[in-house]
């Protein structure tokens, strides 16, 4: 028999007659939210100058980026089970105390070894603020406002890592790199103590056991695959490398599939895998990968193209970038008003061809393709990205029961870490394996580098084939979710 319960001195969850509360807490978690993931992007420009600062090479500075991923990627399920065990308050405070940590251990880094280990902190909190946003979301808010709210996490999502390479540029032009972690610094604190003062509890924690199979499963299932997807294309490395890392995490992963079948039977799952017994959400999780694999996958080549083909410098490409990001964003509310109102597959449909036709014409870019046709092309994609997440993110989880809301925010968030590093993977094997044959073959160094993009991009285009034709399966979820606290309108 289990102990009784000690009273808590957290607030108490929040009830249907506070919806002045439940928006707070809403617009807290999505200021954090955006603070967090902000951050995940503020590196890449930065990485020259700390290569200089502690004398490293390119492929240790890469670090920075390689390690706040696997933490990510392990992290994130165990946070399915901390929202069931923890109250919403707590779980936040722990977020956004990891980070602001990290943040200043980063700062004040005297070391290359400090700095990645602040990164590291700093991404132990940021894997646990998307899940406790969509999770507290679909708590708060009823089955017809979802779309609207979910847009606005697609504006978080978006325009967050889309800024974060332009604002570093920015300030790097005033000095250090630690200017990035002290800019963002102040904001975080300001934010964790908005969050202790203001926010209240959402969910009704219950003393769900900690398996303890299942944290080392996770480690070993999320961290080789991701090292390992992350390494693939990297020519300075030995090829069995990757792959054997990759294969560590396949056989970790079914290891930590059979632990959470078990527990499933017992109610006790750190990662409850029964969301997959809802056709709609898997369906919907099936198309988020692959969309997380094709635009990563943009995100890589792009640039690259932008920068060794066209001869533009790295600020010009950020600023080229930044509209679409801004664009996908911008358009999220927007979106999720108009799923409210029609459902998810007047939307993704069409978007999902507008995609297609996009990857088909960027298969085709030469020497005298005008930048701006790029970035005109980079928009039309990130803006039917934003047709296509805000549905798919609303339909996942509104087809789930309550009460495996917190597991699938968790998987969500771990297959976006997964998908964009195959997606990454993907397009630098097949851009790295066709430039060589070209460059073989007698060709320039830009047209061997163009040649390898067309094939990465017709690759994309195949592959993104699939998610056009699951887009027809999609269906707007039963709003039969009436039991707990909603949001007024």
């Amino acid at each position: 028999m289990s102990a009784p319960a000690r009273p808590s001195r957290e607030p108490s969850a929040v009830t249907p007659d506070q919806p002045t509360g439940n928006r707070s807490i809403i617009a807290i978690l999505l200021v954090g939210a955006f603070i967090v993931i902000l951050n995940e992007t503020t590196m890449n420009v930065a990485l020259s100058q700390i290569m200089g600062d502690f004398g490293v090479t390119e492929r240790v500075a890469q670090w920075l980026t390689t390690a706040f991923m696997l933490t990510m990627a392990i992290v994130i399920p165990i946070t399915g089970w901390m929202l069931e065990r923890f109250p919403t308050r707590t779980v936040f405070t722990l977020a956004m105390g990891l980070f602001s940590l990290g943040t200043a251990i980063a700062a004040l880094a005297p070391t290359f070894a400090v700095l990645l280990s602040g990164r590291v902190v700093q991404a132990s909190g940021t894997a646990m603020m998307m899940p406790l946003l969509m999770t507290t979301i679909m708590q708060l808010v009823p089955p017809h406002g979802r779309g609207q709210m979910m847009g606005n996490i697609s504006m978080v999502i978006a325009v967050a890592p889309a800024t974060g390479p332009t604002l570093s540029g920015l300030l790097l032009q005033l000095g250090s790199w630690r200017f990035i972690f002290a800019f963002v610094l102040p904001i975080a604190l300001a934010i964790l103590v908005l969050g202790r003062m203001r926010l209240r509890n959402a969910n009704e924690p219950r003393p769900v056991p900690l398996d303890g199979w299942s944290i080392p499963l996770t480690v070993l299932a999320f961290g080789p695959l991701i090292y390992g997807l992350s390494l693939i294309g990297d020519t300075t490395i030995p090829f069995w490398e990757p792959m054997l890392a990759i294969g560590a995490g396949i056989a970790g992963l079914i290891g930590f599939a059979a632990r959470q079948f078990v527990l499933q039977a017992q109610e006790r799952a750190f990662l409850d895998l029964r969301t997959f017994t809802h056709g709609t959400f898997t369906v919907a999780l099936m198309m988020m990968a692959i969309g997380m694999m094709a635009l990563f996958g943009t995100i890589i080549m792009l640039p690259l193209l932008l920068q060794r083909v066209y001869g533009l410098e790295p600020l010009q490409v950020g600023l080229m970038m930044l509209p679409g990001g801004v664009a996908m964003g911008v358009m999220g509310p927007l979106i999720g008003r108009l799923y409210d109102r029609v459902g998810p597959r007047p939307l993704v449909i069409p978007a999902s061809l507008v995609v297609l036709a996009v990857f088909v014409g960027f298969s085709f870019l030469t020497p005298s393709t005008p930048w701006w046709l790029v970035m005109v092309g980079h928009m039309t994609m990130s803006t039917s990205f934003a047709f296509i997440f805000t549905p798919l993110f609303t339909v996942a989880l509104g087809s789930l029961p309550k009460r495996l809301y917190s597991h699938g925010s968790a998987l969500i968030g771990t297959i976006q870490q997964v998908a964009g590093a195959a997606g990454t993977a993907l397009f630098v094997t097949v851009f790295a394996m066709q430039s060589d044959a070209a460059a073989a073959a007698g060709a320039s160094p830009s047209t061997a580098m163009l040649e390898g993009a067309h094939w990465g991009f017709l690759g994309a285009g195949a592959v993104w084939t699939a998610a056009v034709v699951a887009g027809f399966f999609l269906r707007r979820p039963a709003e039969s979710d009436t039991d707990g606290p909603v949001l007024a309108h």
